[in-house]
């Protein structure tokens, strides 16, 4: 029973959930370029129907993190392991292919990184970390998210450390593909242990997002196993205040059901 939902009738906290789950899996899969709506999202997730005109990978890609979420659920309360990354990579990535270099449910075995535009408008190559070196950068990150003092926190230093794990995956980028999606579920596992609502990053802000984590990893540079995860943490203010601002979407909906219930109680 998460704490969010106490006070609410059986009804109303499932409506909830699944609302939550509609938004959620909408606003994340919509980042890495998912053309259905949250109308749509919702349609198939409850219906268990196609929307006319849409490609297949859309829709499986929305299945894949409805059913990523439920993994997420069942990793709280208890230590995560690097098996429930690999799972989660196999829920979320739609694209089983068989190539040695794009492995399914398994970290990177090439390098990759990103572009990004420096404040003096310059293009800087991002280079995310190399295969070698993951799976001592996973380990202090699953450590981290185990720790206890991480496990339940407060609701003020909530923004903050899911800033921290979000990063901290990002920065890695331990898959070939899936790392955002992977990363957005991920950082809520503390929230969702303390009894808060998750944290999702409106598609709407998309440009701000990938601005905030660019900027930080273009500053920071490569991270390797000498340097640790987070070899310059106070640096992740700007991306602490943005998460922050973007708790705003699934607080409201909690307001709502609130609202739902309060006038429900009213006497009659």
């Amino acid at each position: 029973m998460f704490e969010f939902l106490k006070g609410l009738d059986k009804d109303i906290q499932g409506t909830l959930l699944k609302q939550l789950r509609d938004l959620w899996t909408h606003t994340s899969t919509a980042i890495e370029g998912n053309t259905l709506s949250l109308g749509d999202t919702k349609f198939i997730l409850e219906e268990g129907l196609t929307v006319s005109g849409k490609p297949i990978k859309d829709h499986q890609e929305v299945i894949g993190h409805a059913k990523a979420i439920e993994l997420i659920y069942s990793m709280l309360g208890r230590e995560v392991t690097e098996n429930d990354f690999f799972e989660l990579h196999k829920a979320v990535q739609t694209e089983k292919v068989t190539d040695i270099y794009k492995p399914y449910g398994a970290w990177k075995v090439e390098p990759n990184g990103t572009y990004a535009v420096s404040d003096e408008g310059q293009q800087v190559f991002v280079e995310y970390a190399h295969p070698s070196a993951v799976p001592a950068l996973m380990k202090s990150i699953i450590d981290y998210i185990n720790d206890a003092s991480v496990s339940t926190p407060s609701l003020e230093q909530a923004p903050a450390i899911y800033a921290k794990i979000h990063m901290g995956i990002a920065h890695t980028h331990p898959f070939w593909d899936g790392n955002g999606r992977i990363a957005r579920l991920v950082a809520n596992i503390p929230l969702l242990n303390a009894g808060f609502p998750p944290i999702v990053i409106a598609s709407e802000d998309r440009r701000e997002y990938i601005e905030s984590l660019a900027k930080y990893q273009r500053l920071v540079g490569e991270i390797e196993v000498n340097t640790g995860v987070w070899p310059q943490p106070f640096m992740l203010s700007e991306l602490t205040a943005f998460c922050d601002k973007s708790y705003a979407s699934t607080k409201s909906l909690i307001d709502q059901a609130r609202k739902q219930q309060a006038s429900r109680d009213k006497p009659r």
